[in-house]
């Protein structure tokens, strides 16, 4: 099994996690009614490609309290059934919703807010306690985060938690987080369409794990979705226009740049005998020591297909250079 250590905690963890935003199901802007899941689950399918997981030997899961309104932690509480010991947990807070409506009423991070949402999600994980606690709102105004770092710390303290992390990309909130014993990682987008080479520097400066958020650009990179083959669900958030971090889509359809790079890139990625997705996926972990790449899924097969990646591992420095060179070329004709 290819293992990575979990920044500075020392615990063992998968060079691969599950990441779980999309098994939550639909969720939705209380004000506007847009959509900020992936569409319909099948709960009984989550949670047999969670155990194949387990099965496989990935111990590192990922998901929020506000993924289908609490839905995602629910499933993974029933999928670890017997199985708690062998999963390294992380969830995150700063999100508010509605269980019973599914719907996101905006943004809390009070001290009481944190107590109250931590408890909550030990009860949809139904577990004594979260390896891992990540702050998810990612913009979050540097002056006010230190009391934010000292709940966390007291939680820690009580056994509530672990470590604890953030989930940002700005690495000048990372840092102040980084600076606390108990951080451990830090979540932030990368992917072949988006290189974050500072936090990737902080990460490996501060010893955290870079836990890598949309590792497959929201499905671009799996090869999927290609010209004119179009998210169909309406209530999948790939189909909104009016999200600028929203980049990989726009109405459903791929990013026509990302598009063309892809196909650039892609004989390099699928060589070896890799598909596309565990391309995408070695490209990561070759970045950087500390990465961990959290895909999503929504099947038994998806799960396979990450999994498996790990059998390759990451690309050579010479297919790094090669990607590099043809994205920079591409991205200029």
């Amino acid at each position: 099994m290819f293992k990575r250590k979990l920044g500075k905690s020392g615990l063992d963890v998968s060079a691969l996690g599950m990441g779980c935003w999309a098994i939550g199901g639909p969720w939705h802007d209380a004000l506007t009614g847009e959509p900020y899941g992936w569409g319909k689950v099948d709960d009984r399918e989550s949670i047999a490609a969670i155990n194949y997981a387990i099965d496989y030997g990935i111990n590192f899961i990922d998901t929020s309290d506000n993924y289908g309104a609490g839905h995602s932690e629910e499933v993974i509480g029933q999928a670890l059934q017997g199985r708690r010991d062998r999963m390294i947990i992380a969830t995150k807070f700063g999100n508010v919703t509605n269980e019973q409506t599914k719907e996101a009423l905006g943004q809390n991070a009070s001290a009481e807010y944190i107590r109250l949402a931590c408890e909550a999600s030990l009860r949809r994980l139904n577990t004594d306690y979260i390896d891992l606690y990540q702050f998810h709102i990612g913009d979050y105004p540097e002056h006010l985060a230190q009391e934010v770092k000292g709940v966390l710390e007291e939680l820690v303290q009580e056994g509530k938690i672990r470590y604890f992390g953030w989930s940002t990309d700005l690495p000048s909130r990372a840092e102040i987080f980084a600076q606390s014993p108990y951080c451990t990682a830090i979540q932030h987008e990368l992917n072949l369409f988006r290189n974050n080479t500072d936090m990737l520097n902080l990460c490996e400066k501060y010893q955290l794990s870079s836990i890598n958020r949309g590792p497959l650009a929201m499905g671009l990179l799996t090869g999927k979705y290609s010209g004119e083959v179009t998210v169909v669900d309406p209530k999948d958030i790939r189909r909104r226009n009016d999200l600028d971090w929203l980049k990989y889509f726009k109405d459903g359809v791929p990013s026509p740049v990302m598009t063309h790079q892809l196909q650039a890139i892609r004989d390099i990625l699928t060589s070896k005998g890799r598909t596309l997705t565990q391309g995408a996926l070695a490209w990561l972990w070759a970045k950087s020591d500390t990465t961990l790449p959290i895909p999503g899924f929504r099947t038994v097969q998806q799960v396979t297909e990450n999994a498996e990646a790990m059998r390759f591992g990451p690309l050579t420095p010479a297919e790094m250079a090669q990607i590099s060179q043809l994205m920079t070329d591409t991205a200029s004709s």
